[in-house]
């Protein structure tokens, strides 16, 4: 498992997503960053479910995260309520997480960008804090920009976007990941040549 995840460590969301467009998540979740900033992510999913203005989920969920995963938090879209900031993102930065996805809102996005090597995906930007802890669910099945995530779930995110693997999508792309980013090294060589386009795209 280890050297499968050392392989798509290699593989870009563009890649992901033209091999299998059902692994996207929502473009309108965006990184925090500009492009060129952002820290790609890439990590295990560890999942919060909750019921905005209530965060109980995010706190429970950021109990159980290990160094090197994501932070996944469904709040439905939610805009009208924060559901994590700079807080708990730097617990989060401290302990070593990969980053976060929320499909809701953020706030102290400055702090948050701050923070080297956590990378952070969000719908929406929102200062107004959460009230109350007391609902939610931690490492259920949730969906996140229309796409379903289990727990454990493989995140990929980079300056373009984001996609969920399951362990079944990443057993069974892998191999057309490695092509298809080696066809796109090849076409790369073959312009750098001045070989003309038609012929490197099939076009004559």
């Amino acid at each position: 498992m280890d050297d499968l995840l050392n392989r798509w460590r290699k593989i870009p969301v563009p890649v992901i997503v033209d091999l299998a467009p059902e692994c996207q998540i929502d473009i309108a979740i965006r990184p925090l960053m500009p492009a060129g900033q952002q820290p790609p992510l890439f990590g295990r999913a560890v999942t919060a479910r909750c019921a905005p203005p209530d965060f109980g989920a995010v706190l429970r969920a950021i109990g159980q995260i290990n160094a090197g995963e994501v932070l996944v938090i469904d709040a439905a879209g939610e805009a009208a309520w924060a559901m994590i900031g700079d807080v708990l993102g730097g617990h989060l930065h401290r302990i070593g997480a990969a980053g976060i996805v929320c499909d809701g809102a953020v706030r102290d996005t400055g702090n948050l960008a701050g923070m080297a090597g956590l990378s952070v995906y969000s719908r929406h930007i929102n200062p107004r804090g959460p009230t109350g802890a007391a609902k939610g669910e931690v490492n259920a099945p949730v969906t996140i920009g229309g796409r379903p995530i289990a727990p454990g779930d493989l995140i990929v995110g980079d300056d373009d976007g984001l996609a969920a693997l399951t362990p079944a999508d990443q057993e069974r792309l892998i191999d057309a990941a490695e092509a298809k980013l080696a066809l796109e090294a090849e076409w790369i060589r073959r312009l750098a040549s001045d070989e003309p386009i038609g012929q490197i795209f099939g076009l004559l």
